[in-house]
């Protein structure tokens, strides 16, 4: 019984089609019947088999390629309109070779054409010979006809929607971050490819931290991956260093800080400024109604005065971050400062901290040696500098289970730069106190440690990657034993974000 349903559903049905009651397709998009197809076909010169598997590609292609060769470069259309679009409230006057090149305009005409079939043949014999007839002045001019585009799409406002239709008649207009989206729904409404191409491109050159939640949703809404691709790699070099600085960091969907953080493309200058971003995150989508970021104290504090008998992550308002969180590489905080903070906002699961504080005390009996660390990729302790336009040398200074370690950058003329590490004495006049201070010294004079470096920049709205192999390399003190292998780049791209990743294996 089930069989013949679903046959029945496949055949053509006879409907009532004009003044005859002919067949037709009841689930096509092609709305007219056989004998208008026929008649339509006839005059595009189009085989009747193809129309039938595929009428509105087809005849619509057709138009495209007569009208939109010769429309490009002739800035507006003049004469009287052949079309008016009713929508959004208004009357759109418009004519045949704009209004071929939206696929949804196309098909809203054929239909509207084909409806009068005692017209049809002789108003497309009429459209058709526009760009062909020498004798374009003197023939008769095809009837006007109105259609209707209905919009539900609140992001469709009257000002994109006119934008969208002027580009159907210009090359070049103007868009900006405040109608970008507009346009670039109108556009996918009208299915009008060339002008959502543009748009797309325009927010990839666009990205900020005020527009990246609203373009990376559209990129999902629309399942344009060249636009949430950008989104992700942009945010991932800018979490910390820019969104992060900004009251625009509580708009980053949860879905998209989720894959920024375990990405390996992840910039940060050290795993406690990466933990300080996702619970100034977590901080201001509990506080709606705050308008600046607050200082780190006012930021402790709030989840101080959580109850104590549980951490915040095993509690209802943070149990749904938790996967947030276990993308963090907690190890890779090792300040007793920084750990004491953690501990005294009671934000993680004491196994948690018990466990990161095992790690280190077995790491530090060992003379450093991290024999709970394997993958250099999803588990290296690491760290960034952020080299700027101004620079021409910058270095950090880290210090891991007493050794001390110099990162740094080098600007060698307009477009070439070096990165590289260093091991340096506690004793070496570069060490800062705030370092050294309260720091365990390691007094072995060699260090086996494995370690990448990478940099990355942002060149003509593309990304370029740099990058050393994963080295294995014993540091000393002294030269050249002290010093990593140099990552030397060729680029015009600033700011340039360099990162450092490494563990120190068993020795």
């Amino acid at each position: 019984m089930k069989m013949l349903n679903s046959q029945r559903k496949i055949r053509m049905e006879r409907r009532i089609v004009g003044a005859t009651n002919r067949w037709r397709f009841p689930q096509d998009h092609f709305c007219g019947d056989l004998l208008a197809l026929s008649q339509m076909c006839n005059v595009l010169n189009v085989d009747l088999d193809d129309a039938l598997k595929n009428p509105d590609k087809l005849c619509i292609s057709k138009f495209q390629k007569l009208f939109t060769e010769s429309i490009m470069d002739s800035g507006t259309q003049s004469g009287e309109a052949d079309v008016i679009l009713d929508c959004l409230g208004f009357k759109w006057e418009l004519h045949h070779p704009q209004i071929f090149q939206s696929e949804t305009l196309a098909k809203l005409y054929l239909t509207a054409l084909i409806q009068n079939t005692k017209s049809s043949q002789r108003d497309l014999e009429k459209i058709l010979k526009v760009h062909s007839t020498e004798r374009m002045k003197k023939r008769s001019p095809v009837k006007k006809i109105i259609i209707s585009l209905r919009i539900n799409d609140p992001a469709v406002t009257r000002v994109a929607f006119a934008l969208a239709l002027k580009n159907l008649y210009m090359n070049e207009v103007e868009m900006t971050v405040d109608n970008v989206l507009g346009v670039l729904a109108s556009a996918h409404i009208l299915q009008f490819n060339r002008l959502f191409r543009k748009c797309v491109s325009t927010m990839l050159n666009r990205l900020t931290p005020c527009t990246i939640k609203n373009f990376y949703l559209a990129g999902c809404k629309y399942k344009e991956e060249q636009l949430t691709n950008a989104c992700e790699k942009w945010l991932a070099m800018n979490l910390v260093p820019l969104v992060g600085t900004q009251i625009h960091l509580r708009h980053i969907p949860e879905p998209l800080l989720y894959k920024v953080l375990k990405s390996p493309r992840l910039f940060t200058f050290s795993e406690f400024h990466l933990l300080k971003t996702l619970l100034m995150w977590v901080y201001l989508q509990m506080n709606g109604k705050v308008q600046t970021l607050p200082i780190h104290e006012t930021m402790l504090a709030f989840f101080s005065s959580f109850p104590k008998k549980s951490c915040f992550l095993e509690q209802d308002p943070g149990h749904s971050w938790m996967p947030l969180f276990l993308c963090l590489r907690l190890h890779g905080i090792t300040s007793g400062k920084d750990l004491e903070e953690i501990k005294h906002i009671n934000f993680f699961p004491e196994s948690w901290l018990v466990r990161v504080t095992a790690n280190h005390y077995h790491a530090l009996e060992s003379g450093g040696n991290m024999v709970h660390l394997k993958d250099l990729s999803t588990q290296a302790m690491r760290f960034g500098l952020l080299f700027r336009q101004e620079y021409t040398t910058y270095s950090e200074t880290i210090s891991i289970y007493g050794y001390f370690f110099e990162i740094k950058g080098i600007k060698h003329d307009t477009t070439s730069y070096s990165f590289s590490m260093q091991r340096i004495r506690h004793t070496d006049l570069e060490c800062p106190s705030s370092v050294c201070e309260h720091s365990t010294i390691s007094l072995r004079s060699e260090r086996l440690v494995k370690y990448e470096i990478r940099a990355q920049t942002l060149v003509d709205g593309r990304w370029q990657e740099f990058g050393t192999n994963q080295i294995m390399q014993k540091f000393g003190f002294i030269k050249p034993g002290c010093k990593s292998h140099a990552l030397k780049i060729q680029t015009v791209g600033i700011p340039i974000y360099a990162s450092f990743a490494f563990i120190f294996p068993a020795s």
